[in-house]
């Protein structure tokens, strides 16, 4: 998702993204016959659903049909850990999906929730302005990051310490003294309930990025705090750098892993009060 320099070119893939995201075979055959639309998620085994004669497809999966049929860019997640989160939003959609970057692939993630809320957070407002003028029907805000990836270390070893950042203090909006806590995102982000968090952003890989530890910690506390039914899920990809895999361990934690493909780790993540084991002074 945060990748902005053009990717390499893989025609193979590119046939196996529009089979996730729709039949397209199928939809073409529908408007040449009644007009009653009819929509599918086909990939191979993995992603068969049954089909609803009476289901049409929204505008954002046509739009996002029509995107990767004429276009070169491809999603940057493998076709496996893709289908980890599509299998989760094809059982949960329409759902909140929330999802930490911007890039090539969010059209995909959209459209993977039809009818449903899905936000993007990015950090860079002229990345935003480029990927919203060939989709402007994407919802998108920019976020600003209190952090840097050379500080991951001493913010690991010190966040305990700061009562604001523990596990049964930890809120987000207004949390100045956390530095781990996003406390300035859209209030929307505050005021919905996320079933999905994808974090793929923002940037980790030089010592002067934002890194991923905020959106981490700040995941885990939404997921803690959540009120509604059900598990949060949360989906993170790049497991294979440090930083990415030590957070997750601090505060995602290993018990809740469900699934890892690839790069990505998917957690099942229950709110505080459904927890089985809670321990006020950590996360894990």
């Amino acid at each position: 998702m945060k990748v902005r320099s053009s990717l390499s070119e893989r025609p193979g893939f590119l046939a196996v993204v529009l089979l996730i995201l729709i039949g397209v075979g199928l939809v073409i055959s529908s408007f040449s016959r009644v007009g009653t639309s009819m929509l599918c998620s086909l990939a191979g085994p993995t992603f068969l659903r049954p089909v609803d004669e009476n289901y049409s497809p929204t505008g954002i999966q046509l739009q996002a049909i029509l995107h990767y049929a004429t276009s070169r860019q491809t999603p940057q997640q493998s076709r496996g850990e893709i289908g980890v989160s599509f299998e989760v939003l094809k059982a949960r959609a329409p759902c909140n999906f929330l999802v930490f970057g911007l890039g090539f692939d969010s059209q995909m993630w959209a459209s993977f929730n039809p009818r449903g809320t899905t936000l993007f957070l990015e950090e860079d407002p002229k990345w935003v302005q480029t990927v919203l003028k060939d989709a402007p029907h994407l919802r998108a805000q920019t976020v600003r990051y209190r952090t840097h990836l050379k500080e991951a270390d001493h913010l690991l070893s010190s966040y305990r310490s700061e009562p604001s950042c523990s596990p049964s203090e930890a809120v987000l909006l207004g949390n100045a003294q956390c530095r781990l806590a996003l406390n300035n995102l859209p209030d929307e982000v505050y005021e919905r309930e996320w079933d999905l968090i994808m974090i793929d952003a923002p940037r980790g890989y030089f010592p002067e990025a934002p890194g991923r530890m905020a959106a981490i910690f700040s995941a885990a506390v939404m997921a803690r705090r959540r009120q509604g039914s059900g598990v949060t899920h949360v989906f993170l990809h790049d497991v294979n750098r440090r930083v990415e895999k030590v957070y997750a361990e601090e505060f995602l934690c290993r018990k809740y892993l469900v699934k890892a493909v690839g790069r990505l780790w998917h957690f099942e993540i229950p709110s505080a009060a459904n927890a089985t084991e809670v321990d006020g002074a950590r996360f894990c």
